[in-house]
């Protein structure tokens, strides 16, 4: 396989708090930031995010080095295995853990550790990292959104980049509740975004949606190809096809951007 030899897989990277890979491949949790304000878990909560870290080395053997950033998106999804769906039969939100845990252990649960990431003008509650107000530039829209905790957080979203009903077909029903739960929280799988966009995506892979700002499909496409090899999530063909179309656009797209040293956004 060439380049590819040690592995297909390929994971995007941000620093204070994506997952991050050491320099043996394996992937290690980071905190977002630190509130000080630390939550006291339970040990059989902490053995069972022990046991998400370990299963996590299991699914991506990629070394986050300069040759990774560098890899052509189009190369990588040449690797992705293109199969049907399989049914939806036994799906569940649930299967995939519960709403938005606090997977790394910062005192923060995951949808407010992604909101500090991607919104800017943060106003906090006291003593806590629950986000009360923010602005968020949304790179699907293209528009600018404002953030307020409340009757009117539906606004500002969490957006699976890869669904969470299509990564059940295309593989994820054969894994461990404890892997789809990683998956489910994964920094780099997650992205803020208008709330009626991400409603009107749904579960629809590339094939049946793609951002309406034209200029963001090449960087959400390579992130999507990212998280389906490094989960080894398969591809339909239609699916395939329409990366490709999208990719035709912006052949030299790689990786690059979503490796950062500083505390910076994903784009």
């Amino acid at each position: 396989m060439g380049f590819f030899r040690t592995s297909i897989l390929v994971a995007a990277v941000a620093a204070g708090g994506m997952y991050v890979g050491s320099s043996t491949g394996t992937p290690v949790w980071s905190n977002w930031f630190q509130t000080g304000v630390e939550k006291t878990k339970p040990k059989q909560d902490r053995d069972k995010h022990q046991r998400v870290k370990k299963q996590a080395k299991k699914v991506s053997q990629t070394a986050y080095d300069s040759q990774t950033r560098r890899t052509l998106v189009f190369r990588v999804l040449k690797t992705l295995k293109v199969k049907g769906r399989a049914p939806m039969t036994g799906y569940d939100r649930n299967a995939f853990g519960s709403d938005w845990p606090d997977v790394d252990d910062n005192g923060c649960d995951t949808r407010n550790d992604i909101l500090a990431r991607d919104l800017f003008r943060l106003v906090f509650e006291t003593k806590s990292c629950i986000i009360l107000t923010g602005t968020l530039k949304d790179r699907y829209s293209g528009k600018t959104i404002h953030f307020v905790r409340g009757t009117e957080s539906w606004k500002v979203q969490i957006d699976h980049v890869v669904a969470l009903a299509d990564a059940w077909q295309k593989g994820a029903q054969q894994w461990t509740p404890l892997l789809r739960e990683q998956f489910a929280n994964d920094p780099l799988n997650l992205k803020a975004t208008d709330g009626s966009l991400n409603a009107q995506k749904g579960a629809g892979d590339a094939a049946t949606w793609l951002p309406p700002n034209r200029s963001y499909r090449c960087a959400y496409v390579a992130r999507q190809v990212a998280v389906k090899a490094n989960y080894r999530l398969s591809v339909t063909l239609a699916e395939k096809r329409a990366i490709q179309t999208v990719l035709a656009e912006c052949p030299n797209q790689t990786f690059a951007k979503f490796f950062s040293i500083s505390q910076t956004k994903i784009v």
